[in-house]
């Protein structure tokens, strides 16, 4: 029974932190409406099924989130937090587990969220980046993040069940691997893993090493395969200016 109860109070309390970090997100933006869109889609909701939680209009929902009404008070705000959370809970909460899980070491990573979602083309300038696969598809991708990632650490380190917490809240991001030498081991990793990235980066590798069976893995996947050479400190401070 204390441990049913323990359980339970741990999940308001997840619940309550995902609450705060969304709210607080969007109150402090310089682009609330962006903000409100990302997090709506990063949870899978459509503007109708919001709505009719919410009671109002879609077309309400739009105007929030394209600034056509003025920036939204703390009501309006709290109401849009409680409504996506619920939504996803009565769903079976999949998106609050994962924000659960997301913890881990951070040798292994460093995640950047974007305030708005992007398109894989203007990620891929921002980048200065080069498709070696599945470069037509890079206008259907919408990023809200990225996420960097030592190749070596988390291949010979972090446990398989723990890759997955690298997509933090939501798998449309990119995942960025850092000391790579063919690209091969990280598209594998990717290959074997049930959740897949948006579109993944290789640091630091020349078109002409980049292993022939990393890009027919792109391929297959549907994903998005890019290369930079942009300098880490250059690249970081891109990512967090970006959006």
């Amino acid at each position: 029974m204390r441990n049913c109860f323990h359980k339970v109070v741990l999940q308001v309390v997840v619940l309550e932190q995902l609450k705060v970090k969304i709210a607080g997100e969007i109150s402090l933006s310089a682009d609330p409406g962006a903000a409100m869109k990302k997090w709506r889609e990063v949870f899978g909701i459509s503007q109708t099924e919001l709505s009719k939680y919410l009671k109002i209009t879609p077309s309400t929902i739009s105007d929030y989130e394209g600034n056509r009404r003025k920036s939204p008070g703390i009501g309006v705000v709290h109401r849009f937090v409680d409504a996506i959370v619920q939504i996803d809970v009565e769903k079976g909460g999949e998106l609050v587990k994962r924000f659960n899980e997301a913890e881990m070491p951070a040798e292994f990573f460093d995640a950047v969220n974007f305030p708005r979602g992007i398109s894989g083309e203007e990620f891929c300038k921002a980048i200065k980046g080069k498709a070696v696969a599945m470069e037509d598809k890079l206008s259907q991708v919408q990023l809200y993040g990225c996420t960097m990632i030592d190749s070596i650490k988390v291949i010979l380190e972090l446990p398989y069940e723990s890759f997955m917490k690298i997509y933090s809240t939501t798998t449309q991001r990119a995942l960025l691997f850092t000391n790579v030498s063919t690209g091969r081991s990280p598209m594998v990793a990717i290959r074997v893993s049930p959740i897949k990235p948006a579109l993944v980066v290789l640091h630091g590798l020349k078109p002409d090493k980049v292993d022939k069976l990393a890009v027919k893995i792109a391929e297959s996947e549907g994903i998005p395969l890019l290369l930079t050479s942009m300098e880490m400190p250059e690249l970081k401070t891109i990512l967090k200016t970006v959006a």
